[in-house]
């Protein structure tokens, strides 16, 4: 194993294996720490975590046991996955997390680089946009969990970190690798450690992987691992072999909690030519609303049925001023989970999830360990193979095209 990865969800640790794979990397998602070596012919191992929302010092030694499992398999280079919309809070955990593995392994010229052009995510500035807005007007400031009321990565990550936070701006990264790695030192010697770098173009995210050649650390979103299989390419430690997928024959079904605006209008749409069920997290909390219902309903209705929870801001606001923010986003995702159990053993093959704490519960509650990257289905979302019998799609709330569900339906039973 060549880099050694560590996301802070599963949906963004499938964007990330997918990511590599496209540049060339034979790459493995797992599913927490695993308890076995990885196979031999693994390049890049993706060891996904549900740490996003834990409590930090749990983040951290979830992020610290997955370190030590990735350098037994013998990584050269290590990378620390998160949200490309940076989703965390005063207290993490992007902060902590990314200083205990930067002392870990004793890493300086830290990157920080949520940015994804390709997927509408750019840094300008150390500000963040969502295509052509400002991060905290992008409806992720009403994210139920972190929601994210100030664009400035700076600013946002200076009270989570005990290290002074650098910049490398455009100009810099305009100027190609080496202004980067100039840019890079320039901030080292003046006492930074964690330096959120700016990028405009996917192009930009090709030159900061060369700058990182050598890097024990790189954090960021998926996209800035754009170019570090370059870096293992050019030394010809790359097998390049290529992938093998395969679908699955059945019905498809799609499951969604994430109540970000791209789902919520994913849901709308999809709702209009298929059946739609819509979960109220008051009525799982209370329990009238049972998952036994709703799998067989999914597992009765025709064409690709969608059960979803992706209400307006304005609802979860309600649910979580009545109930507790814990306590509402625990039900809904301990509900998914055993609808997903009943699903699969009823027989389904293929399965759609959206929402990274959704996605999450499921994989864990379908007890998934390893997954195999396949076709990507829209930018940062791969079709995956969990078992003999089981394909999956995790797809974080914001991204996927307006028809997503029914493409992803598709790719799931296509072979290639």
């Amino acid at each position: 194993m060549l880099l050694g990865c560590i996301g802070d969800d599963f949906t963004g640790s499938s964007d990330l294996a997918n990511t590599l794979s496209k540049q060339g990397m034979r790459s493995v998602q797992y599913t927490g720490v695993p308890s076995e070596p990885a196979h031999p012919d693994v390049e890049a191992g993706v060891i996904a975590l549900k740490s996003r929302s834990n409590d930090p010092k749990e983040a951290v030694r979830q992020s610290l046991e997955a370190l030590a499992w990735l350098r037994e398999q013998g990584c050269e280079q290590f990378f620390f996955k998160y949200c490309s919309t940076f989703d965390s809070t005063a207290a993490g955990n992007i902060g902590p997390v990314a200083d205990a593995l930067a002392d870990a392994l004793n890493a300086h010229k830290v990157i920080v680089c949520p940015a994804f052009p390709g997927t509408g995510r750019s840094i300008y500035q150390g500000h963040l946009f969502v295509n052509d807005t400002l991060l905290n007007e992008s409806g992720l400031q009403n994210h139920p969990l972190t929601p994210m009321t100030d664009p400035d990565i700076r600013r946002w990550l200076t009270p989570q970190t005990r290290h002074s936070v650098g910049h490398v701006d455009a100009n810099a990264v305009l100027s190609g690798a080496q202004a980067i790695k100039d840019a890079l030192s320039i901030e080292h010697d003046a006492g930074k450690r964690l330096i959120v770098v700016d990028a405009l173009r996917d192009e930009d995210l090709l030159q900061i992987g060369a700058a990182s050649d050598g890097l024990p650390l790189i954090t960021g979103g998926s996209g800035v691992a754009l170019g570090l299989p370059r870096n293992f390419a050019k030394r010809g430690q790359i097998a390049n072999t290529g992938s093998s997928w395969r679908g699955e024959t059945g019905k498809c079904v799609a499951l969604s909690g994430s109540c970000s605006n791209a789902t919520r209008a994913q849901v709308a749409l999809h709702s209009k030519t298929n059946p739609s069920y819509e979960i109220k997290a008051s009525d799982v909390i209370h329990g009238v609303l049972h998952a036994q219902t709703v799998a067989e309903w999914l597992i009765d209705a025709e064409g690709i049925p969608l059960a979803y929870s992706s209400a307006d801001p304005a609802v979860v606001a309600d649910i979580q001023k009545e109930f507790g923010r814990e306590k509402s986003a625990d039900a809904l995702e301990a509900f998914f989970a055993e609808v997903s159990r009943i699903l699969i053993a009823g027989g389904i093959r293929k399965v759609l999830t959206a929402g990274g704490e959704t996605s999450g519960a499921i994989v864990e509650g379908l007890q998934l360990t390893t997954l195999e990257i396949g076709p990507e289905i829209d930018p940062g979302v791969p079709a995956l193979r969990a078992s003999d019998r089981l394909v999956i799609a995790l797809k974080s709330g914001n991204f996927g095209g307006p028809d997503y569900f029914a493409k992803a339906a598709g790719i799931l039973g296509s072979t290639a």
